[in-house]
């Protein structure tokens, strides 16, 4: 049975959510899911914004035909090739033989690379600045590259002001009725997926998202419709200076987080004891994480969110312990810079894990490492507590004033 909202006039979402989903790209675990959108517009032609993965393809049809109402359908504008929205579109090709497909010269490449079919003749292939009029509605469209594959595109509705953002402002979950984010208490239920969202797909990318963050700003946006997440017609300014931070990789927050790679529970319980100390001097907002039991993209995304980051890591086969690599790596990989970073390093014959991190944090862009390692032999003694508190009093006089 169809499910279809109308977001206003001749626009309507045909979109599916995926709640039996583990992992998004397999990589990344949705716990509530993810949605995957797609937008029809109803004008004297007929134009279908993007399709979804094939998980969701038989809904996904439903909702389409219901949505034409026996009407041909025209164009499909193909903002960005990946599968999870794109898997359903050589399908989508088959059942209507006569729609124009609407591209950048490298999306068109890339539809021959996923699907065997013949595309003479049935393409629009445009470039940044190009319009489209379909009766009412004038579309216009700007290229993304890399946000976040080389072939990504935007779509600006001038007639009704509303910018298909493709992969740009997505947000993991489920949509669970409430297809508008001003429904939800988003900045409290969502923002935290939309970061994670962001940081771990679309993260290494900052420099393409200022690019195209720049551009928009001419665009007078009433409404902002994402491939996956709520629809935006509210409050859009709110998320969009979000991206602005994150895609300059500056804090969201003065906060600090504490990361922990222990294997014994004794390098943990020096990671224990600083926050304790730095709860003493007043710093609220204390986050600390286990990063053997926490998935890597949620630590990813609080090292985003917070000014200043905490590495406590035992060594381990004469390295940094392995999930605290990982960590370190992917930080590398996604660009993050701009961070002020403490150290407490353990090891019981040879306490190397320290320098290790020091030096992968050095190739790292604008990361500034505090003095003054904290190091352990095996477990924290007296000469460890106090370097804890000299390290608790520079975090506290850096954090509160």
């Amino acid at each position: 049975m169809h499910c279809v909202y109308n977001i206003h006039d001749d626009l309507y979402w045909l979109g599916a959510s995926d709640r039996r989903l583990a992992r998004f790209e397999n990589v990344y675990p949705v716990p509530n899911g993810v949605s995957y959108n797609s937008y029809l517009v109803l004008d004297e032609k007929t134009v279908l914004l993007d399709t979804v993965d094939q998980a969701v393809g038989e809904r996904f049809f439903e909702n389409l035909i219901f949505a034409l109402a026996g009407r041909e359908l025209d164009y499909v504008v193909v903002d960005h090739m990946e599968p999870d929205h794109c898997a359903t579109l050589g399908e989508l090709l088959r059942r209507w033989p006569r729609v124009q497909v609407v591209g950048n010269v490298k999306t068109i490449a890339m539809i021959g690379q996923f699907f065997d079919c013949d595309l003479e003749g049935r393409t629009v292939v445009v470039k940044e600045g190009d319009t489209l009029t379909t009766g009412r509605h004038t579309f216009t469209f700007l290229m993304a590259p890399m946000v976040h594959w080389p072939e990504a595109m935007v779509t600006y509705d001038v007639t009704d002001k509303v910018l298909f953002s493709a992969d740009a402002f997505g947000t993991f979950g489920a949509i669970n009725g409430n297809l508008f984010a001003d429904e939800i208490d988003f900045e409290h239920q969502l923002l935290g997926e939309a970061r994670r969202y962001y940081t771990n797909i679309v993260g290494k990318y900052g420099a393409q998202v200022q690019s195209l963050l720049k551009r928009a700003a001419g665009l007078d946006i009433q409404c902002l419709c994402p491939l996956h997440g709520p629809v935006w017609r509210q409050d859009i300014g709110w998320f969009l200076e979000k991206y602005q931070r994150w895609s300059t990789y500056t804090p969201e927050d003065r906060a600090v987080a504490i990361f922990c790679g222990s294997i014994y529970g004794h390098t943990e319980n020096a990671a224990d004891l600083l926050a304790a100390r730095l709860a003493e001097r007043g710093v609220k907002g204390i986050a600390m994480y286990d990063v053997s039991g926490t998935d890597v993209s949620y630590l990813v995304s609080e090292a985003f969110r917070c000014s200043h980051l905490v590495l406590a890591s035992a060594t381990y086969n004469g390295e940094i312990y392995t999930p605290m690599e990982n960590f370190l790596r992917d930080l590398a990989n996604h660009g993050l810079r701009g961070r002020t970073v403490a150290l407490i390093e353990n090891g019981t014959w040879a306490a190397r894990s320290g320098m290790l991190m020091s030096k992968t944090l050095d190739e790292m862009k604008e990361m500034r490492v505090l003095e003054g390692t904290v190091s352990l032999k095996s477990s924290v003694k007296e000469a460890q507590r106090r370097s804890l508190e000299s390290l608790a009093d520079a975090l506290a006089d850096e954090l509160l004033h």
